[in-house]
């Protein structure tokens, strides 16, 4: 993907073509090979980094002018500092473990055009030195260098995250096999959350038809022609997200005692049910296995004055840790019924979106993408009052 996207890009083709050692990694432009002289006036070779934009199928306009660099600081041929390349001196870590030794800032009037315009320039800087002390040193070594595509379970880069200056928080998400049993409404919200994450597989678990209430409860706008055809929630979802990640496993099925098993190699498992019978028995298997898991629910009721009310509820196990869950009844196990007559079952989706974000929020406190203060097992947000109370807390 990442030669492709070199060949659609003109500037990136450009400096390809003109010798130099380009290559994209984690959202970034590196390229080697580029010789400087460090104070002692001794000709070094280092790298020029910048975050790559990506427009399409092809690199985008450098969002800034800011390039970092690994290597010493480069000097002129008197050993001073290049001024025009002063910035930051403190190491930093990119992302994909991308380490580098400095930043530089050079804006030329207008900002840079393109990645062809910011590199040239940025390495005319650093090597002219070096170059009219020897001339025969070129940044221009013709040398084929492979660019490392470390986001395979996306189906394109995040650039969101590089952006950001956030990859390597990001990565701490990776290698991780993600459980969604129910796929419903607020289930299907966490598939949109998580699969714009570099997960290793994301495993979703329903044997419901997408009928034309989810649509009202679910992201995203289904064709009319998806009524038609009914399709098994798990599939219709999973031809939306996996244009976005490679690795979505459909499981058509309830999870019922028989295939309990199917959750054992999983990481980690949202629980997006209301039949408590058998959600017992998942919390069961779960903490047999040391499995961490949020448990979500929402009760929503109208009141005598034609308006909603009600709790959003994010129930938290750590590595299959459940004594707060049972011996504080945390967690319904009385099985809903979205058919009882006398059962309003209310969903609306700013509420199944939220109970979702709260439980991946969550979800990447126990990550390390987020800090956990509080380490809460248990939380309830209140809709008519706007507040969240915490409870459960690890010790």
């Amino acid at each position: 993907m990442l030669h492709k996207l070199i060949d659609h890009s003109p500037d990136l083709k450009k400096l390809r073509d003109e010798g130099y050692e380009i290559k994209l990694q984690n959202n970034h432009v590196l390229i080697s090979g580029i010789p400087y002289l460090n104070s002692s006036k001794q000709i070094k070779i280092g790298t020029l980094v910048a975050v790559l934009t990506i427009s399409g199928n092809r690199s985008g306009k450098p969002n800034n002018h800011v390039a970092y660099f690994i290597g010493e600081q480069p000097c002129n041929n008197d050993g001073s500092i290049i001024s025009a390349l002063v910035h930051g001196q403190n190491k930093t870590v990119l992302a994909g473990g991308i380490n580098v030794d400095r930043s530089f800032s050079n804006k030329p009037q207008g900002g840079y055009l393109d990645y062809y315009h910011k590199m040239s320039t940025y390495i005319n800087i650093i090597s002219g030195p070096a170059q009219s002390i020897n001339s025969s040193i070129t940044p221009k070594t013709f040398k084929l260098v492979e660019s490392l595509d470390d986001n395979s379970e996306l189906k394109y880069p995040d650039t969101n995250s590089s952006r950001a200056g956030v990859t390597y928080i990001t990565e701490k998400l990776k290698k991780q096999r993600i459980g969604i049993i129910g796929i419903g409404g607020t289930g299907s919200y966490l598939l949109d959350f998580v699969s714009k994450c570099p997960v290793n597989e994301i495993r979703i678990f329903d044997n419901d038809e997408f009928l034309l209430h989810n649509a009202f409860r679910s992201p995203g706008v289904p064709e009319e022609d998806v009524f038609k055809e009914t399709p098994k929630k798990t599939h219709y979802f999973q031809t939306i997200y996996s244009r976005m990640h490679n690795n979505i496993v459909v499981r058509d099925k309830f999870i019922i005692e028989s295939n309990l098993s199917e959750l054992q190699d999983l990481n980690f498992v949202f629980i997006c049910i209301d039949k408590g019978g058998i959600k017992k028995s998942i919390i069961d298997y779960l903490s047999e296995n040391r499995i961490s898991f949020i448990d979500v629910g929402m009760g929503i009721e109208l009141t005598p004055e034609n308006s909603l009310i009600g709790m959003i509820r994010t129930t938290t196990s750590k590595n299959g840790f459940v004594d707060h869950i049972f011996s504080k009844g945390r967690i319904s196990l009385a099985d809903g019924d979205e058919n009882d007559e006398y059962s309003q079952n209310i969903q609306i989706a700013e509420l199944n979106a939220l109970n979702a974000a709260l439980a991946v929020i969550k979800w990447k406190k126990l990550c390390g993408f987020y800090y956990d203060a509080e380490k809460e097992k248990h939380s309830l947000f209140s809709i008519d009052d706007n507040t969240i109370l915490n409870e459960d807390f690890e010790t």
